[in-house]
């Protein structure tokens, strides 16, 4: 009996024994893979769809907790589509920087279409693929692969090798792919905790080079990206930076400088936040790290709640696993938590949905030997049913669009200025539209 199985005849037993109506009889075991199940299966729907709406989510009868699928992850499963063959073409075959990319967004057809954000593992996946079979369809060495990798004249770039691998991949600009291949296969990557002399190296270089990453990198002995978010968030203004607990004097601070640099411009409050620019506006006190991190997990949802803080409820939980189940993703390292707020529930940010996520994942015994597909099972099954109304605590939901003006908005600059299109997830962003912060 598979790891899977012994658990949904637990819950199954257990409900029965407490007279709850899960849908699953005492003693029940999911088919195994190859062997018809007693109820014909609907189809299967399109894999990474949007998330449903919280209001549907609430009206809408649960799904079907039965289970259907095979016990390992199938990279056979298809994915997103492609799109526009032309498009998909053109992603793999010009180098466009984001601001090229954004012009082509608007101008293109029916409009470009292209992915954005942290790669998902099952693209990782997909990636050491048509990696491994350019160098087996080549017969090249390890060494002779980094070279292609690593090419340090720019002008000299195996655009066959980067067209090929970038081809692999839905919907990713090639210029994407380059970056982050040369940032996973780097000889120098996770070399573990800065230290001091090192911090002084990198102070120096920045001094005699200015922010040219690659050239620092090579005089630090750390990875360019490496070396940028260090000098960032824990090298510049250090002798200014303040850590510890926030005063109310500064959450006010924050909260107000924010709202002049979003609401204030018809922007979100909770995407399109550049924190280098707050960061600078509270005089670099805090840094872009501490400010980004202290919005989205705390004053943000506080804002929207009309100054009280919430409470994360059953009824939230509910939704998020519908919602979660809704996008039929391969695996949650594909979802854009970004997406999952609606108008009617919106208190939670990005990053307080996915870290109640990997809460409720963790929690499921064994849950790291398990497909994505099983522990959604699972959790539909957990949350099959919509809480009382009781459980679910009373409040007042305003979309950030709604909220209101500070009658005195901090002086200063109206909002960030030259903005490049794609950067809408509140993080800084390079020209290639990678962002700054791997190591938050």
């Amino acid at each position: 009996m598979s790891k899977l199985a012994g658990v949904l005849k637990t819950l199954g037993d257990a409900a029965a024994a407490a007279n709850v109506p899960l849908g699953i009889p005492p003693g029940f075991i999911p088919p195994l893979p190859g062997h018809s199940s007693i109820h014909p299966q609907p189809p299967p729907q399109p894999m990474g769809q949007p998330p449903s709406t919280s209001g549907a989510i609430l009206n809408t009868a649960p799904k079907s907790t039965k289970t259907t699928h095979k016990r390992v992850l199938d990279m056979s499963l298809p994915g997103p589509d492609h799109g526009n063959p032309d498009h998909a073409h053109m992603l793999a075959n010009k180098w466009m920087n984001a601001t090229k990319l954004a012009e082509m967004v608007k101008t293109q057809g029916k409009g470009l279409v292209y992915k954005k954000g942290k790669f998902s593992a099952i693209e990782e996946e997909q990636l050491r693929a048509a990696i491994e079979a350019f160098k087996v369809g080549r017969g090249l060495t390890n060494d002779q692969l980094q070279d292609i990798i690593f090419q340090k004249n720019e002008k000299g770039k195996d655009n066959a090798f980067w067209s090929e691998i970038t081809s692999a991949l839905a919907l990713r600009p090639i210029i994407a792919v380059y970056h982050h291949v040369r940032r996973a296969f780097h000889p120098k990557k996770q070399q573990g905790k800065w230290m001091p002399e090192e911090d002084a190296v990198l102070k120096q270089a920045v001094a005699d080079l200015g922010q040219q990453w690659e050239k620092v990198s090579e005089i630090v002995g750390r990875m360019s990206s490496d070396c940028r978010d260090r000098y960032r968030n824990h090298i510049a203004n250090r002798e200014v930076r303040v850590t510890g607990v926030w005063t109310k004097e500064e959450e006010e601070e924050l909260t107000a400088i924010v709202t002049e640099m979003t609401i204030q411009q018809g922007k979100d409050f909770d995407n399109d936040v550049f924190w280098g620019k707050v960061s600078d506006r509270m005089g670099n006190r805090r840094g872009r790290q501490q400010c980004r991190i202290k919005w989205t997990d705390s004053l943000s949802k506080t804002v929207k709640n009309e100054g009280q803080k919430p409470r994360w409820s059953a009824q939230d939980a509910y939704i998020l696993v519908h919602k979660v189940d809704s996008m039929n993703v391969r695996d949650d390292t594909e979802i854009d938590w970004k997406t999952l707020p609606d108008t009617d529930w919106n208190l939670w940010s990005a990053h307080s949905l996915q870290r109640r996520w990997l809460t409720m994942k963790r929690g499921i015994k064994g849950y790291e030997d398990m497909t994505h597909q099983e522990i959604m099972d699972i959790l539909r099954v957990k949350k099959a049913h919509l809480p009382p109304a009781s459980a679910a605590r009373k409040r007042k939901i305003t979309s950030a669009a709604s909220i209101d003006e500070p009658a005195d908005p901090e002086p200063g600059d109206a909002g960030p200025s030259g903005t490049q299109e794609g950067a809408s997830d509140g993080q800084d962003r390079d020209a290639d539209g990678s962002t700054d912060d791997s190591d938050a």
